[in-house]
């Protein structure tokens, strides 16, 4: 009879597969590697669009937004060409919505504002007026800023003030 070794002796354990452990960590990987590109594509996606009634003086919008409601716009650095800047903001008092036509005969603020902010423009064609201002929506909700706008068309890079 060949050589058994000694008696009871057992053979060596097996290695532990460490296979399981490899799938582990690589799910988990590709887990945060989607979860990290998902958020630098959502980032890029929604880059300087904020809701309407955030912005204030001296912000440049990309874009003038179109529609009777405006919730958001898309604000750039003035330094980059855009089509609008932000020159002033109108707290309206408080107290219950005063109705869509008194809020448009408060939004003639913004003109005598715009010469304040910057009196070339009045002279300037390619400057003109638009307003952002509350609905009775948006004022049971605390809005009461009229955001006067500025837009430029051609769009172009620098602030108007001065």
């Amino acid at each position: 009879m060949p050589y058994q070794g000694y008696p009871g002796q057992y053979p060596p354990p097996q290695k532990k597969s460490r296979a399981k452990w490899w799938l582990l960590g690589g799910l988990a990987a590709v887990l945060l590697l989607v979860v990290a590109v998902g958020a630098i594509v959502w980032s890029v996606a929604n880059s300087g669009n904020v809701t309407a009634t955030d912005v204030k003086v001296g912000d440049c919008l990309s874009e003038i937004p179109t529609g009777d409601t405006v919730m958001r716009v898309k604000t750039i650095g003035c330094e980059q060409a855009h089509a609008g800047e932000v020159f002033a903001v109108l707290n309206m008092p408080d107290g219950d919505f005063p109705g869509q036509p008194a809020v448009e005969a408060y939004s003639q603020k913004c003109a005598p504002a715009l010469a304040g902010y910057s009196p070339s423009s009045l002279t300037d064609d390619t400057v003109q007026l638009y307003v952002l201002y509350p609905t009775a929506e948006t004022w049971s909700s605390g809005d009461r800023a009229v955001t006067c706008v500025a837009t430029l068309n051609p769009p172009r890079a620098g602030s108007i003030k001065g």
